[in-house]
Parts: C-alpha cells; sequence; structure tokens
C-alpha cells in the first residue's frame, strides 16, 4: 500500500460537515453564476450544433497538423480528427447554408489539392439537423438524471434519491458553467463527457451512501452528523484513489491526445473534479437538509 497511506491516513477524522453550509452556499452561488453565464453567454457549440460543412480526404504522407496549419489560414473555425486511420481526416467548418457550403468546398479543394489523394465525401449540415442534435443530447442527459434518481431511489430511501440527483444536477450545471468561461467546444463528445461525468458520480456517492446505510445498522444510537462524518472517513481513500488514478489517465490524454480528444479530455478532468467535491460536500450533507432519518427497526 505505498503511497495510499501518505496521502490519506488508515483511518482519516476529518470533520467534512462542520462546514457543511459554507460549502452549500459556494456550491449555491456557482449554480446561480452558471445559469447565468449559460443563458445570457451560452455555449461554444461546434459544427455538429450549428451546422456546417464536413469534408472527408485522403492524404499522402500529410500529417493532420500541417492541413490544419494550412486551413488555419483561409478559415477561422475549422477543425480536423482522423478518421479510421492516420491517413483519412474529417476536416470540419461553419457554413450558414448550403450555397455557402459549396464556395467552401472548393475553397478547401483548391487550398489542400496537392496535399490530398483524395477526396471522399463532403456534407452540408443544415440548422435543423443541429437543433435535433442538440436537443437530443439534452435529452440524454436528462433521461440519465432521472433513471439515476429512480434507480437510487428504490435502492435506498428516497432522500438518499434526491441527495444523489442533487449532486448530480450540481455537477452537470457547474462543468457546463466552466465550459462557458473557457470557451470549450461544445460537441456530441463533449455529450459523452457529460454523461460519463454523471455516471463516475453517482458511483462515487453510492460507494458513500452504501456505507452510510452500512453504518446505520451498526451504530443506531449515533448522532447522524457523526455518522455521516464516519461513513465519508471510511470510504476517503477508495474516493480520493480513484479519483486520482482517473484523473491521471485523463490528464495524459489531455496532454498527448490531440486537439480533437482535447475538449473531451478537459469536460471529463473538470468533471471528475467537481464530482468527487460533490459526493462529498454536496450528496451527503443534503440528506441533513431534506431531514434524513433511518428507518426505525426492531432490535
Amino acid at each position: 500500500m505505498f503511497g495510499l497511506n501518505k496521502i490519506i491516513p488508515v483511518e482519516p477524522n476529518i470533520n467534512f460537515l462542520r462546514l457543511r453550509r459554507n460549502f452549500l452556499i459556494i456550491s449555491s452561488i456557482a449554480i446561480i453564476a452558471s445559469i447565468v453565464l449559460l443563458f445570457f453567454k451560452g455555449l461554444n457549440l461546434g459544427i455538429d450544433f450549428k451546422g456546417g460543412t464536413l469534408i472527408e480526404v485522403s492524404t499522402k504522407n500529410t500529417s493532420i497538423g500541417e492541413l490544419r496549419d494550412i486551413l488555419s489560414v483561409s478559415f477561422d473555425d475549422v477543425s480536423l480528427q482522423e478518421f479510421g486511420n492516420e491517413n483519412i481526416i474529417l476536416i470540419r467548418l461553419q457554413n450558414k447554408n448550403n450555397q455557402e457550403s459549396i464556395e467552401t468546398i472548393n475553397n478547401v479543394k483548391d487550398i489542400i489539392q496537392d496535399k490530398v489523394v483524395e477526396f471522399r465525401r463532403s456534407e452540408f449540415v443544415g440548422p435543423t439537423i443541429s437543433s435535433e442534435l442538440l436537443y437530443r443530447g439534452f435529452q440524454a442527459v436528462s433521461f440519465a438524471l432521472i433513471a439515476i434518481l429512480i434507480y437510487i431511489w428504490l435502492r435506498f430511501e428516497w432522500q438518499f434519491g434526491f441527495g444523489a440527483v442533487v449532486a448530480l444536477t450540481h455537477d452537470v450545471i457547474f462543468t457546463l458553467g466552466l465550459l462557458s468561461i473557457l470557451n470549450v467546444e461544445f460537441s456530441l463528445a463533449t455529450i459523452a463527457a457529460i454523461l460519463t461525468i454523471a455516471g463516475y458520480s453517482i458511483n462515487d456517492t453510492v460507494v458513500i451512501f452504501d456505507r452510510v446505510r452500512e453504518n446505520l445498522r451498526k451504530y443506531k444510537k449515533l448522532e447522524l452528523v457523526d455518522l455521516f462524518n464516519l461513513s465519508v472517513n471510511n470510504t476517503l481513500s477508495r474516493t480520493v484513489m480513484t479519483s486520482l488514478t482517473t484523473l491521471l489517465a485523463l490528464f495524459s490524454l489531455f496532454i498527448f491526445g490531440g486537439e480533437v480528444i482535447r475538449p473531451f479530455a478537459l469536460t471529463m478532468i473538470i468533471g471528475v473534479i467537481i464530482g468527487t467535491y460533490s459526493s462529498v460536500f454536496i450528496a451527503v450533507p443534503t440528506l441533513l437538509i431534506f431531514k434524513f432519518r433511518p428507518q426505525d427497526d426492531d432490535d
């Protein structure tokens, strides 16, 4: 167990709930600020949601970075990614209508013709399709939150279900607010990251809730605040080490994964940090706000 005991004591005794009101106030302010940002500034929507031109090309010993540098001179909003293998590249550019898209395709062909073996396909993604994708994306996130609420409600008492969904909603809105501040491109990959964050966060929360339920049976006369603190401390090493190992992988992905994967990795990094925080400082204190009381057991 080298390293673990250096970071966290074998049996930590930290009073996490002592400052629960402070953390809840800070989180509430952050959520309100995120909602205001999303309403007035919005997200940096990518081609998946704004519409534009998609061009698939087959290159001849030309790197994706070289193509990006060439196209960036003529186009302000261009993104490239490998598709299948390193010689097949997808080029995405912003356009408002089909006529503008045709002009863009012709311009791209003229600029990179000597770097490309074949122009495999080109298409225009209209605003109607983009709006539908955005609607479906948020529908998927909403459905995931509702499904998680039902699952937690069935597995635990109703207060646990609300506590988990409050923490999840906090994670999603806070993450979206930070994406807006950082102007990170919001694409279908970002939606996937948001859903992954929801799953990661609920996993942390369920581990703590399981320990809470177990301790409720073991320490029936212990004050709820003390019992919740004990449960969080019992699972602290697992929570911290899981988050650290996940973040190590995500930082590697962010640094070495390239431009295309970077928004996904950054979203995940933000979400894992916020999710770890909310599992301890939002989900558990919410049980006290909802006046959670253990069901009476006959001894």
